[in-house]
């Protein structure tokens, strides 16, 4: 079981500590290392968060959010084999050729280590300041993802749509892996459709293995439809270890996990991020071999 954490680039205060937070994650064997993105947090929002009780992100407006792409690549310079990846970029708020020259070139630039996770985004108030629809996201997500890959291909872009209209281009360097990760994350409308057409792999937004259980068959009739095997599909999902402990990852791996993704405040546990990630390496880690 591959076992990654996030969110790396968030409530970080000291760029030296979030460094050195990533060699350690490389020192005792995590694989990968996650980010979560918000351009803005709002002072308030009527924007209903879908994946809490009360509607609401966990963080304040004054939460330093690292831009993931940035943290990233500051990561990448300072570690040599853990996986790197977004979890997950917001893509219909962004502008898609400028993410798919910034997703190959820091491919390139960590030698083929980076994931894109992406989702639809939730937050009608940060579309508003981005300048960017609403309304039609999900559409506009599809869109983008066809034609990012077009960019990603090497070969004369060509695609019209109602979102874009390029033609006649290439954009160097291409992205090392082939094909290119992208990782699409959400439960909710068609997050399995998506995955199923456009995924390497799906980021699930669950808090335990029951809730993962009954998403499954959602994921697996999207994959049929598509003419597609569920194998094909990587799957990570949220694993608290307080709450969960070693002997249900066996149970994770039967259901076809492929990794396991824990919470940077769950390895401080209140304390110091770093202490606790020695000791996840020391104490948590051996019993998952």
């Amino acid at each position: 079981m591959k076992i990654g954490l996030i969110p790396v680039n968030v409530g970080v205060q000291d760029v030296d500590k979030m460094l050195e937070m990533a060699r350690v994650a490389e020192e005792v064997g995590l694989e990968s290392l996650w980010t979560f993105e918000h351009a803005i947090v709002p002072l308030d929002y009527a924007s209903k968060y879908p994946y809490s009780a009360d509607g609401k992100m966990g963080t304040t407006p004054e939460t330093n959010f690292v831009d993931p792409l940035i943290a990233l690549t500051a990561i990448a310079a300072e570690t040599d084999r853990i996986r790197l990846a977004t979890g997950v970029n917001i893509l219909p708020q962004t502008n898609p050729l400028t993410l798919a020259k910034q997703a190959a070139s820091l491919d390139f630039v960590s030698k083929g280590r980076f994931m894109l996770g992406v989702g639809i985004g939730w937050l009608q108030e940060e579309f508003v300041a981005m300048g960017v629809p609403f309304e039609r996201r999900g559409a506009r997500f599809d869109d983008y993802v066809v034609a990012m890959n077009k960019v990603w291909s090497g070969e004369v872009v060509e695609h019209q749509s109602d979102f874009l209209d390029w033609s006649g281009f290439k954009s160097h360097p291409l992205p090392i892996q082939t094909p290119f990760p992208v990782v699409i994350g959400g439960s909710k409308g068609k997050a399995f459709e998506r995955v199923a057409r456009f995924g390497q792999g799906w980021y699930a937004p669950t808090a335990n293995i029951d809730q993962l259980r009954g998403l499954l068959p959602s994921l697996d009739e999207a994959c049929a439809a598509a003419g597609r095997d569920r194998s094909s599909v990587e799957v990570s999902c949220m694993w608290v270890p307080g709450m969960e402990g070693p002997e249900v990852v066996e149970q994770y791996a039967e259901l076809g996990v492929s990794r396991l993704i824990t919470l940077v405040p769950v390895i401080a546990a209140g304390g110091d991020p770093i202490d606790g990630l020695r000791r996840f390496g020391d104490e948590t880690l051996p019993k998952l071999a």
